[in-house]
């Protein structure tokens, strides 16, 4: 796992050791440099040493150096691939390295190369003869890649805070990437919180000239919901036998190291499994097995990880997060932080990354599953919001809405009286709204108090209309599964992942994105992940044979943490929040006021605020 940047145009080779520089902790082992002056061309890359530690030192460059490339990421099918380009003439120079299967596989397959990976990458390959750069993100964006065009520079990197250390790209704060933080609490792709400056969405390739500064971003894979046309006669059987056998291949793929490797262990389905099939395939080596907890009960799962680490004889190590040790961690936090995100389970995700780098340089984690498999709660409320959409008029939606709130809220993980009133706030939107309200910090009205302004909903959410508008699936179950695996999964879940992993030097793998098993997963019909009240119905009953009742019956709690309490207690406060541009300061004081006197409850929103403000004085 490491670290990429580099720039064409305008520019000297300090700026790009500047840029690498700012990208030590993705890759704390080794860095390269290369450019060429004539043509102007820059190529920066930090390593974090896992496969072929002696052989895979980057900037890479084909025999003839006609090719060379900086990448950043895991292909788990580089052996195979290997083989297959050795048949086809090509001579390789490293034992085993993935990099140099890149540089052979372009130049065998072209702008197909990525079509035919299975792993997590961002790559850029310059070919000389060409002039041209090419520019690659993994189907699901595990990696990050941002990129700029300004001053006759064309400029990209694994992070902000790396690419705007060049002269040429300025680092102005976009006034639309700020209205969508706060409507979903971070940002999708390709908008960042910078103007000009934006996201290779995953599943996307970029083909730069570099001798004219034009660029062209294409698609190459999307994730596309086609359910099976027959259902088997025993579908829990048969779809749970492969499920079983595609997750075990996509355990073994990713453990595939030449440094040591754990798992992450909340004790939720998905990573106990994950657990599971590699304590399974490294056999009598003992797997080390990472887990955070909290001393508030309702958002504790230490014991269900406890339960597995014992099953499977892992050596388990668990760390608890106090309000103490939040505060410790946040300015290291948000220090690191190169744009704001309003995931507060970014807090234990750091700790748990932190804790377990002291052990091992590599650990399998459980992303993607509840994504793929209808794992969370609104799947619940589809029903019943389909009917209270047809048989409440609309203008007594905001009746209930007011009504709901004079429940005192509570502050426990996802107490009832939270969930509803998140339920009735999406509710009182379009259908093509409800996933991103139900989850965002503020609705649009509230963002209209925010930015005393009119929330134009065809731009603020823009993301979420056109995934709901491209599924071809009709009913609300596929067009929600559409939502979180194309924005929640991407621009949420594995940033949190990477930016948590990355600040401490640790490489995170999630073996549900392997594409093998997503590609099968896919076409399972929606009824089967969400069936009879039960969310991830077939991957639960796949996991019978596997992992014992106490872990495949109980409630998903998430990786949540008591920041209701924090702010409702004073443990957090948003003094400073007047550094804040063009936010209206009344209307903040006001929904902080509320929240201490358990009036509503504020958490995200105050957590945004928080963040964005610790993030924009650092």
């Amino acid at each position: 796992m490491c670290g990429i940047c580099g720039f064409v145009g305008a520019g000297h080779r300090e700026n790009l050791v500047s840029m690498n520089e700012a990208l030590i902790h993705r890759g704390p082992d080794a860095g390269g440099l290369w450019h060429d002056v004539q043509e102007a061309v820059y190529l920066g890359h930090r390593r974090l040493s896992i496969i072929d530690l002696s052989g895979g030192a980057q900037p890479m460059w084909t025999a003839d150096d006609a090719l060379g490339i900086v990448y950043n990421g895991e292909i788990y099918n580089h052996l195979e691939l290997r083989e297959e380009l050795i048949r086809n003439g090509h001579h390789f120079h490293t034992d085993h390295s993935d990099t140099e299967v890149l540089l052979h596989g372009y130049r065998q397959w072209g702008r197909e190369l990525p079509s035919r990976l299975n792993g997590m990458w961002a790559f850029a390959l310059y070919d000389r003869k060409r002039h041209e750069i090419f520019i690659s993100r993994d189907r699901f964006g595990k990696k990050p890649l941002y990129y700029s065009l300004q001053n006759q520079t064309f400029a990209f990197a694994s992070e902000l805070r790396a690419l705007i250390r060049h002269p040429q790209i300025a680092a102005n704060v976009d006034h639309k990437g700020l209205k969508k933080y706060f409507a979903y609490g971070y940002i999708p792709a390709p908008s960042t919180i910078y103007r000009q400056i934006f996201k290779l969405p995953g599943g996307h390739c970029l083909l730069l000239k570099t001798d004219v500064l034009n660029f062209q971003v294409s698609k190459y894979w999307d994730f596309v919901l086609e359910p099976f046309e027959r259902v088997p006669e025993n579908p829990e059987e048969t779809w749970g036998e492969e499920l079983r056998e595609l997750l075990r291949k996509a355990v073994r793929r990713r453990l595939m190291s030449d440094v040591p490797l754990g798992v992450f262990l909340s004790g939720g389905i998905d990573s106990s499994a994950i657990t599971a099939y590699a304590a399974e395939a490294t056999g009598q080596t003992r797997m080390k097995s990472f887990c955070i907890g909290f001393e508030e009960a309702s958002f504790d799962e230490t014991k269900y990880a406890r339960i597995i680490a014992e099953r499977y004889n892992t050596v388990h190590h668990e760390e608890i997060l106090s309000m103490e040790r939040a505060r410790e961690l946040l300015p290291e936090i948000v220090g690191k932080l190169d744009e704001p995100m309003g995931d507060s389970s970014l807090m234990p995700a750091y700790l748990l990354c932190r804790e377990t780098r002291k052990h091992v340089t590599v650990a399998l984690a459980g992303d993607g599953g509840d994504e793929l498999f209808a794992g969370y709660d609104p799947f619940r409320a589809l029903t019943m919001a389909k009917w209270y959409d047809r048989l409440i008029p609309r203008p007594v939606h905001q009746a209930i809405r007011l009504m709901a709130a004079a429940l005192p809220s509570t502050h426990r993980n996802m107490s009832l009286d939270f969930r509803l009133k998140r339920t009735l706030r999406g509710l009182s939107y379009p259908e093509r709204l409800w996933n991103a309200v139900w989850l965002g910090p503020l609705d649009p009205h509230d963002l209209e108090a925010l930015f005393q302004e009119p929330t134009d909903i065809e731009e603020v959410y823009a993301e979420a209309i056109e995934q709901w508008d491209a599924c071809k699936q009709e009913n609300l179950a596929d067009k929600t599964l559409q939502f979180y695996t194309k924005l929640y999964l991407q621009d949420d879940i594995l940033v949190k992942a990477d930016r948590a992993s990355m600040m401490n030097s640790l490489e995170v793998r999630a073996p549900f994105l392997d594409i093998e098993l997503v590609d099968f997963v896919r076409k399972i019909p929606h009824a089967y992940k969400y069936r009879h009240g039960r969310t991830k119905y077939i991957l639960k009953k796949a996991l019978e044979p596997v992992l014992p009742r106490e872990i495949l019956g109980r409630s998903k709690k998430g990786f949540s943490v008591p920041i209701g309490r924090w702010f409702q207690e004073g443990s957090l406060s948003l003094s400073g929040h007047e550094h804040l541009p063009n936010l209206y300061a009344p209307y903040i004081a006001e929904m902080a006021a509320e929240h201490r006197v358990c009036k509503l409850d504020n958490r995200a929103f105050l957590w945004n605020i928080w963040l964005l403000n610790s993030w924009s004085i650092r």
